[in-house]
């Protein structure tokens, strides 16, 4: 595992098809213990739940969306036993893998003093996450709800017919008004899932992924 933050550790790239790589990320900052962001999605990076265990293992796991549940899911939960929280909405799909112990439905900061903001439109449950990392920073965990391309623009995660423009965008404005300093999409493009956002504005960021989207969905 790769250590971005103090309290933030990235996972080897998966690639559970052709033209989707993703990452999983651990928080060790939780109140209630270590949590993981997103899921392993293949058995190819089996050498990241010793890693996990070497950090101290996982109290808690938040799904973005129904894309990140699979088998490794169950496998997480033998091992470990976090509690699983993922979107209301898309419980039926990620339920064939693992129980959800806590489904997301609104927003609100929760007992690991995570902000749950759910960003519906890429899919119907897709929720993003406000995480107060070490030395004051933020950290926006978006799924795939705005995305950094490899031409080093941003665009939203659009993809008809399983994904509706009008509360995407809806959800684009909502994020536009966090303040977040580091950036990360569940799948992505281009070298790296995780961006510290500098001197940039977000809100000009997801004003560029906004007009992308209004452009593609006419």
């Amino acid at each position: 595992m790769r250590q971005l933050r103090p309290d933030l550790w990235e996972t080897r790239a998966d690639a559970p098809f052709p033209g989707l790589t993703t990452h999983a990320y651990l928080w060790t900052g939780g109140a209630a213990g270590n949590v993981l962001f997103y899921s392993l999605l293949t058995d190819a990076d089996f050498e990241a739940l010793d890693d996990l265990a070497g950090l101290g293992g996982l109290a808690h796991q938040y799904l973005s969306h129904r894309d990140e549940a699979g088998p490794m899911l169950a496998t997480i939960a033998r091992r470990f036993g976090p509690r699983l929280h993922a979107p209301a909405a898309e419980i039926a799909d990620i339920a064939e893998h693992a129980r959800v112990d806590v489904p997301l439905t609104a927003r609100h900061t929760d007992d690991n003093g995570i902000e749950v903001i759910p960003t519906p439109g890429h899919s119907p449950g897709s929720t993003s996450y406000l995480v107060p990392g070490a030395d004051g920073a933020r950290y926006l965990f978006t799924g795939d709800t705005v995305i950094l391309g490899d031409d080093g623009r941003w665009f939203a995660g659009y993809i008809p017919p399983m994904s509706q423009a009008e509360p995407l965008a809806a959800s684009l404005r909502l994020l536009a008004t966090l303040t977040p300093d580091m950036v990360i999409s569940s799948a992505f493009a281009g070298e790296a899932g995780a961006h510290e956002l500098g001197d940039r504005s977000w809100a000009d960021c997801v004003g560029e992924a906004l007009a992308g989207l209004e452009a593609r969905a006419g």
